[in-house]
């Protein structure tokens, strides 16, 4: 339970309370994550409009299977369940089972499994990453404009899923996944 204090979806006022009707309408409650950080409500609707100007470019699907393989790279619960359930629209609830055991069996293309190791391995050791890295994407047929868009969707989760683990925040399983999906996404990483 972290220890910040955090405003009362009742009392939320303003730029607060708009994040926390986002939350309402698109969950039907107001997440533990999105109470945490909307502490900071300018940086929170900045860090949107960042997850918007990307996911103009790469796209919805790219950008959540990015999301799931960072937040996997980082240990992040919280980013895992809630991104398996943005990614139930986009993806079958079984392929989405098996992405999350493992997403090199999941009937994916080899581009989209190129894409999710790059991802992963931003969450798990940017810091030893070289050219080699991204070499391999653009083999692949990614642009720069894709491989940069790749690069900054999973080092923004990883920026996320960093600040909600430190902050010490509660784990929210969202409503909308079966037991099957919630327990792929929380097998050990």
């Amino acid at each position: 339970m972290s220890i910040i204090s955090t405003t009362a979806p009742e009392d939320a006022e303003g730029d607060v309370a708009a994040i926390y009707a986002k939350d309402e309408r698109d969950l039907g409650y107001v997440a533990s994550h999105t109470r945490a950080m909307s502490v900071n409500p300018e940086a929170y609707l900045a860090w949107e409009q960042l997850v918007r100007a990307i996911v103009s470019q790469l796209g919805m699907r790219r950008y959540e299977l990015v999301t799931l393989a960072a937040a996997q790279g980082t240990h992040s619960e919280h980013c895992r369940l809630a991104h398996g359930r943005k990614t139930l629209p986009l993806i079958e609830e079984d392929q989405l089972e098996r992405v999350a055991r493992d997403y090199h069996d999941a009937d994916l293309s080899e581009a989209e499994v190129a894409m999710m190791e790059y991802a992963e391995r931003i969450g798990r050791d940017a810091y030893a990453m070289t050219d080699a890295d991204s070499l391999r994407l653009r083999e692949l047929g990614f642009t720069d404009r894709e491989i940069v868009d790749i690069t900054l969707a999973a080092a923004a989760r990883n920026y996320f899923s960093r600040a909600i683990q430190a902050l010490a925040v509660d784990v929210d399983v969202p409503p909308g996944l079966s037991d099957r999906l919630r327990g792929a996404l929380l097998a050990p990483l």
